[in-house]
C-alpha cells in the first residue's frame, strides 16, 4: 500500500496553506482503501477514489476558510470543515497557515459520533 500524502506547502496566488494529515486520517483511508482493493476487488476504484482525495484536499488548500463551517455539537477549539469525496466525507481544522486533515469517514455513518 503506498502512503498517502506528505506534508507540502501549496503554490497559489491567494494565502497559502501547509497540508498536515493526521495519522487517524491516514489510518482511515488505509482502511477504505484495503476494503474496496480487497473486499470489494476493485484496486482501480481505490486508486481513483486516491486521486480524488488529493486533488479535492489540493484544490481546498487555497482556500480552506472559505467554506461553511461543520455544525459540531462539540466545542472545539478550531472548527471543523469538510470536503466531499464521493461518498465520503474529509473534515479538516485550519490552525494559523496549515490546513490540518484529520478524518475521512464514509458519509452515510453517524458523523457526528466519529468526530
Amino acid at each position: 500500500m503506498r502512503r498517502f500524502l506528505t506534508v507540502s506547502e501549496n503554490v497559489s496566488p491567494g494565502k497559502r496553506y501547509h497540508l498536515r494529515y493526521l495519522d487517524l486520517f491516514e489510518e482511515d483511508l488505509n482502511q477504505i482503501v484495503d476494503y474496496i482493493s480487497h473486499e470489494l476487488e476493485n484496486p482501480a476504484a481505490a486508486e481513483n477514489l486516491i486521486n480524488a482525495v488529493e486533488e479535492a484536499i489540493y484544490q481546498r488548500s487555497s482556500c480552506a476558510e472559505a467554506f461553511e463551517q461543520y455544525p459540531s455539537k462539540r466545542d472545539r477549539q478550531y472548527p471543523y470543515y469538510r470536503i466531499y469525496v464521493q461518498n465520503y466525507t474529509i473534515f479538516y481544522v485550519v490552525i494559523g497557515d496549515v490546513m490540518e486533515v484529520r478524518r475521512i469517514l464514509y458519509s452515510r455513518r453517524d458523523l457526528n459520533e466519529h468526530i
